[in-house]
């Protein structure tokens, strides 16, 4: 084996080869796409004519074109939409769901987050399909899984994590300014399961090859919750704690929240008992790791409120560069507060390339936050631009279905495409 085939050597996309038909709308099956998308797959999204996603309509704001005008495309599709080509089928017509169908035949993976048993009504559910390609991958995204008292209930983010428990950790504690329950400022659970959704999906795949079947994977944004409170759900379950909202201080660490600075606010992150000791060498005051009180974690948990005062008076007297500076030196983690545009504009950011552009029809450049993956041998590439509605109707159906003009006109005249 090569020596450099880890490193330098490409060996080709991850998925390439792998077919996705991707009938779900808004964002976590659009990201689960978009991630498979990104590993190579060819990500099929059929979208109803005229209208499309319902991310199309989300906004403002809208991608700008080059003379700084507002094109027809918002900022909300574009997140979660690249390395796709768009269809555009009428599910509801006989004849698009025929071609729904045939397209189902040849294609490894449908993606979809209809309500359940809404697909049934046009036989596109994943009995159906699957008696068609028994080797096909389906995964069914909805707010509360396919069985279960709530499984009829329509989900969305905001929702579950209301009900998943989320919101009851997030926020001010009672008694402080601003206290009460807080959602996340991003869809965090419908992104947690749009990447359960890659994971599972390619997890299946890799089964198939052993198999030589398909499987139906039934993904529950109201589980995803569940399973993403990590540590607070152990806290409860294994300590018997119930987690309460403790803004940005951590249930099992101290100090680990941000702090006043003399000209804003940073994060102070202390882990273990060492970076403690360090971070009260620089603040000036040794003693704090020498008193009983906060010498261990578990102490400084204990004595939470007297150490967090303490430590308060005292960043309050340096700026938050200063502070960081001195910090990072004596190797204590810590950091700002960033804005956005502060975040693109950090040189990590930028060394990383976490900011790309990809050639736009509409706008002449579309600006899109890149994908995190890092494979050595088979990076993710940048293909295709979020597409416009329809925009691969024709293509792809001649493509995978080796329809002629003339099929595909008399499907135009008949509204099915």
């Amino acid at each position: 084996m090569d020596a450099r085939a880890g490193t330098d050597m490409r060996r080709g996309a991850a998925l390439a080869g792998v077919k996705v038909l991707d009938l779900s709308r808004v964002l976590a099956g659009p990201l689960a796409g978009q991630v498979l998308g990104d590993l190579g797959a060819d990500v099929i999204k059929v979208e109803r004519p005229e209208q499309g996603d319902d991310t199309r309509a989300w906004g403002p704001p809208y991608l700008k074109d080059g003379q700084g005008d507002d094109t027809d495309v918002a900022a909300y599709f574009l997140c979660a939409n690249r390395n796709k080509r768009s269809v555009a089928i009428d599910i509801a017509h006989p004849e698009g769901q025929a071609l729904v169908r045939r397209l189902a035949t040849r294609a490894d993976v449908v993606l979809e987050n209809f309500k359940v048993g809404g697909l049934a009504q046009y036989g596109l559910d994943a009995a159906s399909l699957m008696a068609l390609n028994p080797r096909l991958v389906y995964c069914s995204i909805t707010g509360f899984g396919q069985d279960g008292p709530y499984a009829a209930r329509a989900g969305y983010d905001f929702l579950i994590q209301g009900m998943g428990g989320l919101m009851s950790v997030t926020g001010a504690p009672d008694g402080e300014a601003g206290a009460g329950p807080q959602k996340v400022g991003v869809a965090l659970t419908d992104v947690m399961t749009g990447l359960y959704a890659a994971v599972a999906v390619q997890a299946a795949l890799l089964e198939r090859t052993r198999s030589g079947l398909g499987q139906h994977i039934d993904l529950a944004l109201l589980d995803v919750q569940i399973a993403g409170l990590a540590n607070q759900a152990s806290n409860y379950l294994a300590g018997g704690v119930l987690p309460r909202r403790m803004g940005n201080s951590h249930p099992n660490i101290v100090p680990y929240q941000d702090f006043p600075t003399a000209d804003g606010d940073m994060i102070l992150a202390v882990g273990n008992d060492g970076q403690f000791v360090r971070f009260c060498g620089v603040a000036g005051h040794p003693e704090w790791a020498a008193d009983e009180r906060f010498a261990t974690n578990p102490q400084r948990v204990a004595h939470r409120a007297e150490l967090i005062r303490m430590l308060r008076q005292a960043t309050i007297l340096r700026g938050t560069a200063e502070w960081i500076a001195a910090l990072e030196a004596a190797g204590v983690p810590c950091g700002p507060i960033n804005r956005i545009d502060q975040v693109f504009g950090d040189p990590q950011v930028r060394a990383r390339g976490m900011r790309i552009e990809m050639a736009h029809p509409e706008a002449g450049v579309a600006p899109l936050v890149a994908s995190p993956m890092r494979l050595s041998a088979s990076p993710v590439r940048y293909r295709l631009p979020p597409p416009a509605l329809g925009e691969h109707t024709g293509q792809v159906l001649a493509e995978w279905l080796d329809m002629d003009a003339d099929q595909l006109h008399k499907l135009y005249l008949k509204a099915a495409i």
